[in-house]
């Protein structure tokens, strides 16, 4: 596991800025309405890896337990990672390396001994996450060029080491990450406990109290079907959703009105709080020196 950066290692300005900065394009991906599918399609494409989700459904058991509790933490992990201050963004990092620390187990459909916090199955979280949150911003409509997808992906590169990957194995161009996925195919299966994250994600358990008087069981059910539809064709696949009977075109138009929608709401109702402190913090010190 690779050394986390200090403090010391930064200037005050750069702590102030975070780790990307607001003239990024993590900045303008992490905080538009099409993260939050592209979220979900991450958790789907994640479960993908039998060690990886192995891990999870041993070790997290807030994912059956509490489940709402632990997709706010993992929502909070990187949006503070993006938008924190570095101390911040460190505080965070601390806490979850020390989450998957000394965590190991064997997986049954491979017969792999694995620790939580292996290189590579850290690698496979960091880049699924990636390209969903890449590909769905740029079928959303969010205005990112080829350079711009490239320059992500470079960016991204800091949040993977962080959480302890190789430098040198992580993709740093978008060509490398669709390249790496194309790899990890043959590995990838649907395993019971992958069918039990699947369901979880796609209809997740809800108070009686939350169904009937809250709008969050269609909220989700429009989340979770845009995550699922927008999947690479193989992985529907994998999973049997073809019957969402939904083309990439289809996909790409519902996906594009959902943003459309969620952007005619005020600022402050469709951004995160941890973004919107983020902008206040930079343009207060914008002011400062100006």
């Amino acid at each position: 596991m690779n050394r986390l950066p200090s403090l010391r290692d930064f200037t005050a300005e750069e702590d102030l800025l975070g780790f990307f900065g607001p003239d990024s394009v993590s900045w303008r991906i992490h905080a538009d309405p099409a993260f939050s599918v592209g979220g979900i399609r991450a958790l789907l494409l994640q479960a993908l890896h039998p060690v990886a989700m192995d891990g999870v459904a041993r070790f997290s058991t807030a994912f059956t337990s509490d489940p709402w509790a632990r997709l706010t933490r993992t929502a909070e992990y990187v949006a503070t990672l993006t938008f924190g201050t570095r101390r911040e963004a460190l505080r965070s990092v601390r806490r979850v390396r020390g989450l998957h620390r000394g965590k190991s187990a064997v997986e049954g459909t491979t017969g792999r001994g694995y620790a939580v916090d292996d290189a590579d199955l850290l690698l496979w979280v960091h880049c699924c996450e990636v390209d969903s949150l890449l590909s769905v911003a740029r079928r959303a409509g969010v205005p990112l060029t080829d350079a711009d997808a490239d320059r992500y992906v470079a960016e991204q590169v800091v949040a993977a080491v962080l959480v302890g990957c190789e430098a040198a194995e992580v993709p740093a161009t978008a060509a490398e990450l669709d390249a790496y996925l194309q790899r990890m195919r043959p590995r990838l299966a649907v395993t019971p406990a992958t069918r039990d994250a699947s369901r979880f994600v796609l209809l997740p358990p809800m108070p009686g109290w939350v169904q009937l008087l809250t709008p969050a069981r269609p909220a989700w059910s429009t989340l979770a079907t845009l995550g699922a539809a927008t999947l690479p064709q193989w992985a529907r696949q994998l999973y049997g959703l073809p019957g969402f009977g939904v083309t990439d075109t289809a996909a790409t138009v519902a996906v594009r009105a959902f943003r459309q929608a969620v952007l005619a709401l005020p600022v402050r109702v469709r951004e995160s709080p941890i973004a919107r402190a983020a902008r206040e913090r930079v343009a207060a010190a914008e002011e400062l020196t100006a």
